[in-house]
């Protein structure tokens, strides 16, 4: 068959992940708020939201249900429901890093942070804000929910022109937060599916909340993480590790618009200097436009992986739901050479003890 591929320019894009869980009902997990009504949904089926890229990481767009197997702890599952439709449902969670390490280029952070709210909730377009929703938890030594469940995006915007970053990290806590505490939306987790975007570097110093249990909670909420990282090059983050497991984990991935934002700057690391070998000098027209230009880059990828997914879904056979085992396998391939399916490796298939 012929492959189709997008190609993407800002505010369009690139980047690839999926995941899933088993439905035991559309809201959250843990409790939600008080007067919130939990909408029952057929308790064994899992959903299986997947990105496919070609070798040049362009999304591959025109698969059908055939092209698709699934496998359960290894044994292939029918699918019984597929979808590529674009720009489908989401409610997205913005959480952005308040802490110190954020006050260097913060500027370009909160513009980065404004420019995915336009991007997903835009103003001049009403059947996308019909789609997309979103909120804003902001995280220092605490995290705070900022703005809650809105498709409004002017909230985010004069929110986010007033912060100032400065104290620690409480970035488990701000993910907690963020799938137990604020508005549901009719019908999530399968339409809106959900989605988180954390702008920082990882690190976390503040919580009370533990790595290995946000990981869980998120999984088990069909909650898939993306990272934009603040990290520089030639630095390193105590974060970074931690930043990566939370996005691979839930099947998202991470962007790093920092780790060499004029690559492709004639010079690059030609003429060492005392302060550092940069193409461009710090301060300059140049190196600024470098790495704004670097940094609108990994939004426009991450805003093309949100909105551009299959959506698949099945029932797991009888062993895979009578199995006793917190978690269980999972794997999804594609019938094409030449091409990358992003995919996370295992959900957890009964409720939380």
């Amino acid at each position: 068959m012929r492959v189709r591929v997008l190609r993407w320019s800002l505010p369009a894009l690139a980047m690839g992940g999926l995941v899933c869980g088993v439905l035991t009902w559309r809201g959250y997990a843990q409790a939600p708020n008080p007067g919130q009504q939990a909408i029952k949904v057929q308790v064994n089926e899992v959903i299986v939201p997947v990105t496919v890229t070609d070798e040049k990481g362009r999304f591959v767009s025109n698969l059908e249900q055939k092209d698709f197997q699934i496998f359960d702890q290894g044994k292939e599952q029918k699918i019984e429901y597929f979808t590529r439709e674009r720009n489908q449902p989401v409610v997205v969670g913005f959480l952005i890093d308040l802490s110190n390490n954020s006050r260097t280029q913060w500027k370009n952070w909160e513009a980065a942070a404004e420019e995915m709210v336009l991007q997903m909730l835009p103003d001049d377009n009403p059947e996308m804000r019909k789609r997309m929703s979103g909120y804003l938890i902001g995280y220092g030594n605490e995290a705070e929910l900022m703005v809650d469940t809105t498709s409004d995006p002017e909230p985010f915007l004069n929110r986010l022109r007033k912060l100032k970053p400065g104290g620690g990290s409480a970035l488990y806590d701000a993910i907690y937060q963020a799938c137990t505490n604020r508005k549901l939306i009719q019908g999530e987790p399968v339409e809106p599916r959900r989605i988180i975007i954390i702008i920082g570097d990882g690190n976390d110093n503040h919580s009370s909340k533990t790595l290995e249990q946000v990981v869980e909670l998120a999984q088990r909420n069909l909650v898939t993480i993306y990272g934009v990282s603040t990290i520089y090059s030639g630095f390193t983050s105590e974060g970074t590790d931690a930043l990566t497991k939370l996005a691979e984990d839930t099947g998202g991935r991470v962007e790093y618009p920092l780790a060499n934002p004029y690559k492709d700057v004639a010079g690059f690391l030609s003429q060492p200097r005392d302060e550092g070998n940069y193409a461009l000098q710090p301060g300059t027209g140049g190196y600024a436009s470098a790495v704004s230009s670097a940094i609108f880059g990994s939004v426009a990828n991450v805003v093309g992986e949100v909105t551009t997914q299959y959506i698949l879904r099945y029932i797991p056979d009888n062993a895979a739901q009578d199995s006793a085992k917190p978690f269980r396998s999972l794997k999804v391939t594609v019938s094409l050479p030449n091409v990358k399916v992003r995919a996370r490796q295992y959900y957890y298939p009964h409720a939380a003890n």
